[in-house]
């Protein structure tokens, strides 16, 4: 059985402290624990919602249209602002090619919009679709959304950073980072979904466990 290990984010760590936002995560994660943030998201063994979202473009695509019949891994990413979202991006553009091979592809779904999303598609690459989560209606629907809070909106925009202009809306939502492998059955092999947004699968480990699902 192959094991998916959690990626080992050191230089987001270190941005996170540069910040001075380390003890800030320490208690939201925290606060996200005690609600059990996630729990009501989708399992391994559930089929899995056939969302439809627009692409970089704007184009609408479906997760059963983009699956096309095949094993395909969706992940779900706060965006280019938050350096674990980043880390995780990159790890995935390196894999993906590998997981091209198999057959399989990568979705990414996130909030962000306009010229972030096309950032994040140009991080991905071609081989890659990304699915802007219009005020975070597949995050919420997938049980992956939490209220912020006015606290924590405070203090990213007083490092300048503003929620409501990176994903065009001020609802005061953010999504758990998860990710999901697919069958080409529409069901769920694995599901990664932990409050704790610091911990993201390992992308090769995951093309394993792909592999080994014949």
């Amino acid at each position: 059985m192959t094991t998916i290990r959690v990626q080992s984010c050191s230089d987001a760590e270190a941005a996170v402290a540069e910040l001075g936002f380390a003890s800030v995560y320490e208690e939201f994660i925290a606060r996200l624990q005690s609600l059990r943030v996630g729990k009501e998201a989708p399992r391994g063994g559930a089929k899995f919602p056939d969302l439809s979202l627009p692409d970089a473009s704007g184009r609408y695509r479906s997760i059963r249209q983009l699956q096309g019949g095949r094993p395909i891994v969706v992940s779900f990413n706060r965006g280019l602002w938050c350096p674990f979202c980043v880390h995780e991006l990159q790890s995935w553009a390196a894999a993906t090619p590998a997981l091209e091979e198999l057959g399989a592809s990568l979705v990414v779904v996130t909030g962000e919009i306009g010229e972030g999303a096309s950032a994040i598609q140009g991080m991905i690459g071609p081989r890659a679709t990304l699915l802007c989560d219009i005020d975070h209606g597949a995050a919420l629907a997938c049980g992956l959304a939490f209220p912020v809070g006015e606290d924590v909106k405070r203090r990213y925009l007083a490092i300048g950073l503003d929620l409501a202009a990176i994903y065009g809306s001020d609802g005061g939502f953010l999504p758990i980072p998860a990710t999901f492998i697919v069958g080409e059955d529409g069901i769920i092999r694995y599901a990664h979904v932990d409050p704790n947004f610091r911990l993201r699968p390992e992308p090769l480990d995951v093309v394993a466990f792909i592999t080994a699902m014949g």
